[in-house]
């Protein structure tokens, strides 16, 4: 349950101080230095907005640039102290704050801001000079000093994903799963937002309580461009913030022991060919993991609708990897942990660690980070006259490219200059694309409230 909009409208907080704790108060000199003093030019800004988007956590809304302009006098500055660090901020949100002091669960996700975006431009400045060995180690990296990864926990990390506008039926079912997955001691990873990514979390979380579990985990994985349209729901306990999408989506799959797909909009079927995209390859042909797209029975129209596109664009030899199951909460969670001990046998044989599936061969097309402009949307291409691995990581970037226009500040403002994205497919490709982007459009799955505006144009190549 979200707090009343209208506390969200109403005040703001002029200012307060917090202070870091536990693993998240240790900070270096240098890394002091460069919050106090701004000498990284380019860190400043995403603190303030991955901030600003923590401190809005529980809010549902895909408006990123609405969100901001609520706030417009709010900063975060920062001084020494003797436990390390005081953040003060001025003019925060006052719905993350009760009786004039800041939720715990907000105040830790704040701190989980500053540490990733400080560790991660420690260990590289330009990831988009990093070959493919080194982004496994980045992902790797931000994820052991993010302390997700355990090394004697079990096999119990589902990845579970899905669009943020998702309706009553569809939210209560992915709770139904969640709750069969809880009861059977699996932790919950997710985008971290609401709707299909919150209602995981929120029925593992009442399952656990019913087995008297006190160690689970509620793991959301962001990325700065991402993270203001979908703050933090308020079940995560562990947030990390990745550099880009890319790392995002890596750090998905290498943690995952099992992987659920829920209905949801460009941004889910994004996630659904970055994962084919990588299954696709022959070395990841033993891999086991078990992948499991599934909803209520009211969503098997779009689940249709996703299966004919993907077996249209891409071969029924390559989409039979995703396994379908409608309408039975306590069938997926058999199957995952069904598939659990497949994962956990597979690991031994190839000397695989538990916590990081180093094993899993991702294309550096995937591992390379796209930005999308109006040129390089406009240079994708979109032919089925190509490999099938080939094209999956073709649409991955469409869809990517959609996702930012969608949600991302930096695209929309793009976009509201120089107008949509002109993606150039050829004309049966470009057809499957306008069927299915329509009917996520018609089913208000591109975008919660309101009417949808168009952030791209699809013409055809002949």
């Amino acid at each position: 349950m979200n707090r009343p909009s209208a506390i969200i409208e109403a005040a703001r907080i002029l200012e307060t101080s917090v202070h870091p704790r536990n693993h998240l108060a240790f900070l270096s000199q240098d890394e002091t230095n460069r919050l106090i003093n701004h000498t990284d030019e380019g860190l400043y800004p995403l603190i303030r907005n991955c901030a600003l988007a923590v401190l809005n956590g529980g809010v549902a809304t895909d408006d990123s640039l609405g969100l901001f302009a609520q706030y417009p006098e709010f900063t975060i500055e920062f001084e020494r102290h003797p436990r390390g660090l005081k953040v003060i901020l001025k003019n925060a949100p006052a719905q993350a704050f009760v009786d004039g002091v800041l939720i715990e669960t907000i105040h830790d996700h704040l701190f989980a801001v500053l540490r990733d975006l400080l560790h991660s431009r420690d260990l590289c400045q330009n990831v988009s000079e990093l070959g493919p060995v080194e982004c496994s180690n980045l992902v790797f990296q931000i994820l052991r000093n993010a302390k997700v990864l355990e090394s004697n926990r079990e096999l119990s990390c589902v990845v579970c994903w899905g669009g943020r506008s998702v309706n009553q039926v569809e939210y209560d079912y992915t709770q139904a799963v969640g709750q069969e997955l809880g009861l059977r001691r699996f932790d919950i990873c997710t985008g971290c937002g609401p709707g299909a990514m919150k209602g995981p979390m929120r029925g593992a979380l009442y399952a656990h309580r019913r087995q008297n579990y006190t160690e689970g985990r509620f793991i959301g994985i962001s990325e700065p461009g991402i993270i203001a349209a979908e703050p933090p729901n308020g079940v995560v306990s562990d947030l990390v913030i990745m550099p880009d999408i890319e790392k995002r989506l890596e750090a998905f799959v290498r943690i995952a022991h099992g992987i659920i797909v829920f209905p949801g909009g460009a941004g889910t079927f994004e996630e659904i060919l970055y994962l084919l995209a990588i299954l696709s390859s022959p070395s990841n042909a033993r891999d086991p993991i078990p992948i499991i797209l599934t909803g209520p029975q009211a969503s098997t129209g779009i689940i249709d609708a996703y299966r004919r596109f993907l077996n249209a664009t891409l071969g029924r030899s390559l989409t039979q990897r995703l396994e379908v199951l409608i309408d039975d909460p306590v069938a997926v969670a058999e199957r995952i942990q069904q598939g659990r001990d497949a994962v956990r046998s597979y690991r031994i044989e190839t000397n695989d660690a538990y916590y990081f599936n180093w094993t899993l061969d991702i294309p550096e097309a995937l591992q390379r980070a796209f930005i999308p402009t109006h040129q390089t949307m406009r240079e994708l291409q979109l032919n089925t006259n190509q490999p099938p691995q080939v094209l999956a990581c073709e649409l991955r970037r469409l869809f990517s490219g959609i996702v930012a226009g969608n949600v991302k500040p930096e695209t929309q403002a793009l976009i509201q200059h120089h107008g949509p994205f002109e993606v150039h497919a050829s004309p049966e490709l470009g057809n499957a694309l306008d069927e299915l982007l329509q009917r996520l459009i018609t089913e208000k799955r591109m975008k919660a409230n309101g009417d949808y505006k168009h952030c791209y144009k699809i013409i055809p190549t002949y």
